[in-house]
């Protein structure tokens, strides 16, 4: 081979290799950057629902209620949000002669444990206020909770406790309910490959100066579920559910004045966007 065919050859080999090097660059300067996390979010939500249950007692006398909220969080895990639903339960049991919103404040910390991204933990305050005009002798509804989860994945088990005076003005033997547990374990196991997935919840409540017999407002509730969460299109983001509850709780102490119980099995189906 001549000296000239050789260098031919070299010069050849260079011209490809540089190709193929700024092929390379050019495919690693087009892929993707992974999304930083915001620093700050914000998030709202509007739903309907065929009646509003609150652990497992029905909130809304068996009518619908419309419920929406805003949500904030940081991206060190603090949070807060405000939220809102139609009531009538106050009314309907005597408690206030006007009253017909439920509206939340509250605020905490959630992240994830050092390590553990499948585990979480979740702290914070829950204040429920029911704006209106009690009647005489009937204590406050409005209720302070504190309360603390551990979370894992799809599932987790929250303990809610009142530092407020009454557990939303409960008081069966006429003391303070102030001391009161609920315990809420839930689960949102989501079907692989689907936009569905199965809702289970097992709550408890254990009422500080609880009363005996009739009186007698401690139980357990549970609910069992399926809810759809729209993939694509004008409605991405609404989620469509449907659940059964029920619980053990005494049918005269969650008696209304217009003879429903509260406290009955149900079915309820809903639709909720986030935003």
């Amino acid at each position: 081979m001549t000296t000239k065919s050789c260098s031919r050859r070299l010069a050849a080999c260079a011209a490809l290799a540089a190709c193929a090097t700024g092929t390379a660059l050019a495919q690693t300067a087009a892929a993707p950057a992974t999304p930083a996390t915001p620093e700050h979010t914000l998030t709202a939500n509007v739903g309907l629902y065929s009646e509003y249950i609150f652990r497992g007692i029905a909130q809304t006398g068996g009518k619908p209620a419309v419920q929406g909220g805003f949500d904030y969080a940081h991206s060190s895990g603090f949070y807060a949000g405000t939220w809102a639903s139609n009531i009538s339960w106050l009314e309907d049991f005597g408690a206030y002669n006007r009253s017909s919103l439920e509206w939340d404040l509250y605020g905490g910390f959630k992240n994830a444990f050092p390590g553990q991204d499948d585990w979480n933990y979740d702290v914070g305050l829950y204040y429920y206020y029911y704006p209106g005009h009690k009647n005489e002798n009937v204590s406050s509804a409005n209720t302070l909770e504190l309360y603390g989860a551990v979370g894992w994945r799809w599932a987790s088990l929250k303990a809610s406790y009142t530092l407020s005076d009454n557990y939303f003005g409960t008081r069966p033997t006429g003391e303070k309910s102030q001391g009161t547990w609920y315990w809420d374990l839930s689960a949102t196991y989501p079907l692989p490959d689907t936009a569905w997935a199965l809702v289970g919840h097992v709550g408890h409540l254990d009422l500080r100066n609880n009363g005996s017999g009739d009186f007698d407002a401690s139980y357990t509730d549970w609910k069992l579920g399926v809810s759809y969460t729209v993939a694509d299109g004008l409605f991405k983001g609404t989620e469509l559910g449907a659940y059964y509850t029920d619980n053990n709780a005494r049918e005269a102490f969650y008696t209304d004045l217009t003879g429903y119980d509260t406290s009955k099995a149900r079915g309820v189906v809903y639709v909720k966007k986030t935003f």
